[in-house]
């Protein structure tokens, strides 16, 4: 009986000693419920994961906005129906001529079906898109009711921080508007608005002209950042003065040279400071809307803000057709 006992003691250790003495390894520790999942996925033919690269993801250059100068912007691919960039797209400054969109629209909104435009108002109209006239603006304003046409135009296009001129500033100058409302304006005009009203307002700015009648330069921003594509605009300025040091002239001239100074920051102000702003499209198609609304502090030289601003613009990500 020893010799029995001994023989199926023998065994029971031959047992143990087959598994290396261990406990096996899927008693001693289960994996996570994600560490289950890859080794059951990798029980399956699935193809070899890709190579990592060495090589970072590319990402969109950053807008430049030089120190002290405050700016909203907002880029919009009407492809992608996306924003590309946004930057205080809040933000209010004060429209300068930027406004003359609305006025456009305010006048046309009530003449459909064919939204015919009268002919004694024809050429007012197209010189104050075109070449940003202010006589003419202040001939549509006057007849057509002021801030009120402002306050139309929020409604009908549903602009969240759009405002009319305050009491004391009463001039359409002063309309407060934003790099998003404006976005939104232009959206209107082009996936929205009836044909004929799309067609007046965007042909005039497609023929935007070089120089303002008032002998300012208002090929900067849009103009001269996309010069080789498509390109529509609506410029505004204010606080530079009633005449520019140096008149445009209409011929093409050299671009002034971008530029990294910086001005000295102040607080923004609807009221104070000088303003540049940059409106339109981009691409073929209408495909990018752009807005870039800047405010610098008073005493800025116009060529310095256009420059400057252009700069901005240049950084923008914008895509090419």
């Amino acid at each position: 009986m020893r010799i029995r006992g001994a023989l199926l003691m023998l065994a029971a250790l031959a047992a143990l000693g087959g598994c290396g003495g261990k406990v096996p390894a899927t008693v001693a520790q289960q994996p996570s419920s994600a560490a289950s999942t890859e080794a059951s996925a990798s029980t399956t033919e699935a193809p070899a994961p890709a190579p990592a690269s060495s090589a970072p993801a590319p990402s969109p250059s950053p807008v430049v906005v030089p120190a002290g100068v405050t700016a909203g912007i907002a880029v919009f691919d009407r492809k992608t129906g996306t924003f590309l960039s946004q930057v205080n797209p809040t933000t209010q400054f004060r429209s300068a001529s930027l406004v003359k969109l609305f006025i456009a629209l305010d006048y046309l909104w009530n003449r459909g079906p064919n939204y015919a435009v009268a002919a004694a108002d024809r050429p007012r109209l197209e010189v104050m898109l075109r070449s940003s006239d202010d006589n003419a603006a202040t001939y549509f304003w006057k007849a057509d009711g002021s801030g009120q046409i402002v306050t139309r135009m929020i409604s009908r296009l549903h602009l969240q921080n759009t405002a009319p001129p305050p009491a004391e500033r009463s001039g359409w100058g002063f309309t407060a508007v934003t790099a998003g409302d404006l976005v939104r304006v232009y959206r209107y005009l082009l996936d929205e608005a009836p044909a004929p009203v799309r067609e007046f307002v965007m042909s005039n700015l497609h023929a935007s002209t070089k120089c303002g009648t008032d002998a300012f330069d208002q090929s900067f921003g849009i103009p001269t950042a996309f010069r080789d594509q498509p390109w529509a605009a609506k410029q505004g300025w204010s606080g530079f003065g009633d005449t520019p040091a140096t008149p445009c002239q209409p011929r093409p001239s050299a671009v002034a040279a971008s530029t990294t100074e910086g001005f000295t920051a102040v607080p923004v102000s609807i009221m104070g400071g000088v303003v540049l702003h940059t409106t339109g499209t981009v691409g073929a198609g209408d495909r990018t809307i752009v807005a870039v609304l800047t405010h610098t502090p008073s005493g800025a030289s116009f060529a310095k803000a256009t420059a400057t601003l252009t700069q901005i613009v240049r950084s923008l990500p914008v895509p090419k057709n």
